[in-house]
C-alpha cells in the first residue's frame, strides 16, 4: 500500500525572487521595507523599520540579501549535487575533505549541540531521512524494513564525523555518514542576514527564513516585534502564543507540517537518531529564544527528538528558554519553563 501523504513541504529551488512592498516607492523609502522570497527549500520575510530621518535604498539591501543566501545554499544545501555539503556526502570515508571556514563553523555549532543532547540532534543522519522519504532522495512507496534502517544506525552518528579546524576540513569514518544540515543551516542563514543588515546600519528588522527568527531593535517606537507561535494544527492557521521580542532570535520545530500518514499511523519528519524512526510521543511543537538563530534552531530539533519530560530537563539544566505544545488525546496543553516567561509580556 502506497503512503497517504498528508503534508511534505518539497524544495523550491529557483532563483530566488524578492517582492517589496513600498507605497509605490522602492528606491529610497522611509516607510517599513518588506522583504520575501525563495530560498533553501522555503521561503523569507524580512521587515525593515528606517531610522526617523534617514533612508534606505531598497535595490542595495535586496540584491546583498539575495547574495548572501546564494551563497549560504551553495555550501550547505544537500539539494544542489555541487554543494560543498553534497560533495562531502559524495566524498569516500577515511578521506579529509576541504571545507569552507564558514560551513565549518556551522558544523562545529551542530556537533556542539550534538554532545549537549547525547546525540538527539544529529546531522549525520541524512541517508536515514532520505530512507523514510524526507530528503532530496524522495521515497514514497513504503514503510522502510526495519533491517535497512538498523543497518544505518550502526553505521552513523556525530561521532563517526572528525573536524579539523586548520586547515578546515571533515572526515567521515563510515561511507553512510550524509550530512544534513537542515536543521541548523536555516538558523544561520538568519544570523547572516541579521549581519548584513547591520554592516548596512540598518537597526530594526525582523528576519525569518522557514519560520526561524531573529529581531532587531523595535518595529515601532519602543514597541518590541510581535512573533506568533502556531497552533500545531495541519490545516488551520491560527496563534497559539504571542511573543515580544527585542534584539533575540526564536527557532520552532514540529511535526504538524510535514509528515505522511499510513494505515492511520501518522509519521513524522523529526527522525530520532537512536531508533531510526520518527519521533512518537506528545510533543506537537516546541519554540526555543536564544541568542543566536543558528542555536535556537538546533536546540529546538534536539529537544524535539528528545519529547516533553527529556526536553524540558534538558532547556532547564542548558538555560534554554522553552515554549511546548503538548498534545494529550484532542487537546493542545501548553508548558514553558521560566526562562521563557520574560517573552510573554510586553
Amino acid at each position: 500500500m502506497k503512503k497517504k501523504i498528508v503534508i511534505i513541504t518539497l524544495p523550491l529551488l529557483l532563483m530566488i525572487t524578492l517582492v517589496v512592498y513600498l507605497n509605490k516607492n522602492n528606491q529610497t523609502p522611509t516607510g517599513p521595507i518588506l522583504l520575501e522570497g525563495t530560498t533553501m527549500g522555503t521561503s523569507y520575510h524580512i521587515k525593515v523599520i528606517p531610522t526617523p530621518g534617514t533612508q534606505i535604498d531598497a535595490k542595495v539591501v535586496s540584491g546583498k540579501i539575495i547574495e548572501r543566501l546564494d551563497d549560504i545554499d551553495h555550501l550547505m544545501s544537500t539539494y544542489k549535487n555541487d554543494s560543498e555539503v553534497s560533495l562531502f556526502n559524495q566524498h569516500q570515508e577515511n578521506q579529509w575533505f576541504r571545507v569552507s571556514k564558514e560551513t565549518l563553523n556551522v558544523i562545529q555549532a551542530g556537533q556542539q549541540v550534538s554532545k549537549l543532547s547525547d546525540g538527539a540532534f544529529d546531522m549525520t543522519i541524512g541517508n536515514l531521512v532520505n530512507l523514510w522519504g524526507f530528503g532530496p532522495t524522495i521515497n514514497l512507496d513504503s514503510i522502510p524494513q526495519q533491517n535497512k534502517i538498523d543497518a544505518l544506525i550502526g553505521q552513523i552518528g556525530y561521532q563517526k564525523l572528525q573536524l579539523s579546524a586548520v586547515p578546515p576540513q571533515l572526515l567521515k569514518t563510515s561511507l553512510q555518514v550524509y550530512l544534513d544540515l537542515s536543521a541548523i543551516a536555516k538558523g544561520y542563514a538568519v544570523d547572516a542576514i541579521a549581519k548584513v543588515l547591520l554592516n548596512l546600519n540598518i537597526e530594526h528588522f525582523m528576519v525569518e527564513i522557514g519560520g526561524e527568527i531573529v529581531t532587531r531593535g523595535f518595529k515601532s517606537e519602543n514597541n518590541p516585534w510581535v512573533i506568533g507561535i502556531q497552533t500545531p494544527d495541519a490545516v488551520e492557521q491560527s496563534v497559539q502564543k504571542r511573543l515580544y521580542l527585542t534584539d533575540i532570535a526564536m527557532a520552532t520545530s514540529g511535526d504538524y507540517r510535514n509528515y505522511f500518514e499510513q494505515d492511520g499511523v501518522r509519521y513524522s519528519h523529526t527522525i530520532d537518531p537512536l531508533t531510526g524512526h520518527p519521533i512518537n510521543h506528545q510533543l506537537a511543537s516546541v519554540t526555543v529564544v536564544s541568542s543566536t538563530c543558528m542555536l535556537a534552531d538546533a536546540y529546538a530539533t534536539a529537544i524535539m527528538v528528545l519529547g516533553p519530560t527529556k526536553g524540558m530537563d534538558f532547556a532547564n539544566k542548558n538555560n534554554i528558554a522553552i515554549f511546548m505544545i503538548i498534545k494529550e488525546g484532542e487537546v493542545f496543553t501548553e508548558r514553558n519553563n521560566e526562562l521563557f516567561t520574560h517573552y510573554l509580556t510586553k
